[in-house]
């Protein structure tokens, strides 16, 4: 197929955003003004006239080229209508050998058995919330259930569109030790939040207790009948309070009764994974994909 690699300056990014748009298989993070604020570089495979497109995200080390996945960026791959295992193959065969060393998710439409590629599999959790809230509440697991009753309790409160930057602050307290996040990265996803803030698509939560400290938050953006649990912040005292199991809960009675899927972006972690599936939420597995393609005597660029 007639698959073209185009540098970051002549990409259209009307024409893509466009394909994005209407891909059967669209995510948020596809969008050009999300590519340009969270990848240090990016350029792309397009199919003809931007029937099916995909990011290549790449950045340079010790001068090699190679493509990872940008922090706040679940899953990218190829977007298109129609994808199928052959378009996908093609799509990979394409990317320029000057990439010597990929580490990138595919998204969920993209997941195939390729004989040339070994995709391993990665789980993300989805919560359908077109059904009322009674009938959400009642998938709740008991533990669940519990600590949305010991929050109600001791009183905490509910609010929202939060100061994104109170988010942040929590999550950047919360990770500090583990997460290669950098206040850089935070920044940037400031700015895709308010971008998508100022066109009514995307929201905060903050569970607060009854003496006004903030104790769990969460940003949610929206878009492709997704809401997605992007970025999360819990204070260490959340658990005594249950405050995490309230916000969540807080969210799905918001938007029940609609056609929105609750994007929980993982996780892998079996107790994420169990906290996620107590609300009732269902598998999304998707592809990670890593190919090495450095000399032996370069094993060591990818530590």
């Amino acid at each position: 197929m007639p698959i073209r690699y185009i540098e970051y300056q002549q990409i259209d990014k009307l024409k893509w955003d466009t394909c994005i748009d209407t891909a059967g298989n669209g995510l948020v993070y596809a969008y050009s003004f999300y590519l340009d604020t969270m990848a240090k570089h990016w350029d792309a495979l397009i199919l003809n006239d931007y029937e099916a497109v995909m990011p290549l995200t790449w950045n340079k080390k010790y001068g090699i080229n190679y493509l990872y996945q940008p922090f706040f960026t679940a899953v990218l791959g190829v977007f298109g209508k129609n994808i199928s295992e052959s378009v996908v193959t093609d799509f990979l065969n394409s990317i320029p050998a000057k990439f010597k060393y990929w580490d990138i998710y595919l998204n969920n439409a993209n997941r195939f058995k390729l004989p040339n590629y070994s995709l391993y599999e990665r789980m993300n959790y989805i919560l359908p919330l077109n059904d009322n809230y009674e009938k959400l509440y009642a998938n709740f697991r008991n533990n669940i259930k519990r600590n949305i009753k010991k929050s109600i309790n001791l009183n905490c409160i509910v609010k929202k569109n939060i100061d994104i930057a109170d988010v942040i602050i929590l999550a950047q307290e919360q990770s500090k030790n583990f997460s290669p996040v950098t206040s850089q990265d935070h920044d940037s996803f400031k700015k895709v939040y308010c971008y998508f803030h100022q066109q009514k698509k995307a929201i905060t939560y903050g569970i607060y207790s009854i003496k006004g400290q903030l104790l769990a938050s969460a940003a949610f953006l929206f878009s492709h009948g997704r809401a997605y649990y992007i970025l999360v912040g819990n204070h260490p005292n959340s658990k005594n309070y249950g405050a995490s199991h309230l916000l969540i809960n807080a969210f799905i009675k918001d938007n029940a009764e609609q056609n929105l899927l609750l994007d929980l972006e993982g996780s892998d972690v079996p107790g994420v994974a169990f906290f996620y599936g107590s609300f009732g939420a269902i598998e999304e597995k998707y592809a990670g994909l890593k190919l090495n393609r450095l000399p032996l005597w370069m094993k060591w660029f990818q530590k």
